[in-house]
């Protein structure tokens, strides 16, 4: 299927690896240039390389920067070549906030979980959705985590700070933008094979004095499907979001984590 986006523009946060880079592999796939975000400059540069190497008619651009901060922000929407603050398609993504005890976390750990995972993207969004209006197209996905839907109990910062971006695009998505071609959605990912998955694991085999391995299965167990998702299954919903297909859809909370969640609704 022809998704209809090549040549498009897109940034795609925290892309060196795991889910921010399956999102930025599915478009550069699709013909669309893209400006990688992510602190680490060597992972960086070659998680560029082996993108650039998917199509070499694209332009892969990186800025190693904390996209959380108004520095970091501020550098992604001026790097050379790049379309300034005129993206297409944003991709937002932060890394979560460590898991632990609600009774442990100071104010300080609450703001800067919202900061990262509520406000971060909210700033994007308010940087490029009025251009994205005016040209007539735009699509905003946000990775955010199922626990929006099945909140985890170590995972409270995360719970808190990523429902109240999901409140917030729930009500902007549906304002008058989305009679000007521009679609927000939310992806929800359950477990699938990345770093961040393996932390949660490592603290809950912290915490239940369990080996991790014996975490793992036990986990992996739970899912209707048996196994683990992978960053290219979900750089590919993510892609399809940001289809010209897909240009219906706004407002919503996509849940692909395997059949593990078993609400309805």
């Amino acid at each position: 299927m022809d998704l209809g986006i090549a040549g498009k523009w897109a940034l795609v946060c925290g892309a060196s690896k795991g889910l921010g880079f399956g999102c930025a592999k599915a478009l550069v796939q699709e013909g669309v240039n893209v400006v990688i975000n992510a602190r680490g400059a060597e992972a960086l540069q070659a998680a560029a390389e082996q993108l650039q190497a998917l199509n070499t008619s694209v332009q892969v651009l990186t800025v190693a920067c904390d996209i959380t901060q108004p520095e970091g922000r501020a550098a992604v929407f001026s790097v050379p070549s790049g379309p300034g603050k005129d993206f297409d398609i944003v991709v937002t993504n932060a890394g979560g906030p460590p898991p632990g005890d609600f009774r442990d976390w100071e104010r300080a750990d609450w703001i800067k979980a919202v900061d990262a995972n509520m406000l971060t993207p909210i700033e994007l969004i308010k940087a490029t959705v009025d251009g994205m209006a005016a040209r007539g197209f735009g699509r905003i996905v946000n990775i955010t985590s199922s626990a929006v839907k099945a909140p985890i109990d170590i995972l409270g910062l995360s719970n808190g700070a990523r429902t109240g971006l999901t409140g917030f695009v729930a009500g902007l998505a549906r304002s008058g933008i989305a009679a000007k071609g521009v679609t927000i959605n939310n992806l929800l990912p359950g477990k699938f094979d990345t770093d961040r998955l393996a932390t949660t694991f490592k603290a809950a085999a912290a915490k239940s004095g369990k080996e991790l391995e014996d975490i793992r299965k036990a986990q992996s167990a739970q899912i209707p499907a048996r196994r683990f998702g992978t960053p290219d299954e979900f750089g590919a919903i993510c892609a399809f979001l940001c289809s010209q297909q897909a240009g219906y859809m706004t407002g919503q909370n996509i849940l692909p984590d395997g059949g593990l969640y078993i609400g309805t609704f």
